[in-house]
């Protein structure tokens, strides 16, 4: 994850609608065998469970991740990182502080049910 250097090209609405954003609880984390930067989440979805690859290494422990909330695009292709199969995208701020990039995962609010729409 990077911040951006710039705005994005405007979008219409159909192209946001084709984005599925859902909650999900993490199950289990640890650190990508072949990577310095990513972390492994087993991840609940409501009617399933699937492996999401994040760049999450050095901002967050595995352990603290564990039983969080966080936000996903669960309709995203997957894609091999470094060997390891992902299969959705979690969502993250980040801003540039005087020590480098911080990283924050977007949760909801209160205690959301797994597989929970966002939009």
């Amino acid at each position: 994850m990077t911040e951006t250097t710039g705005p994005k090209p405007v979008i219409t609405y159909d192209d946001f609608a084709k984005l599925d954003l859902r909650v999900a609880k993490v199950l289990e984390a640890s650190n990508h065998p072949n990577a310095d930067k990513l972390i492994c989440l087993k991840i609940d979805l409501g009617n399933e469970q699937r492996q999401i690859i994040a760049g999450l290494r050095g901002h967050y422990e595995p352990a603290e991740l564990i039983g969080k909330e966080i936000i996903v695009v669960a309709n995203l292709a997957p894609r091999t990182m470094r060997g390891l199969e992902s299969h959705g995208m979690l969502l993250a701020a980040s801003s540039q502080t005087e020590t480098g990039l911080s990283l924050t995962i977007l949760t909801p609010e209160k205690p959301t049910p797994p597989g929970s729409v966002v939009s």
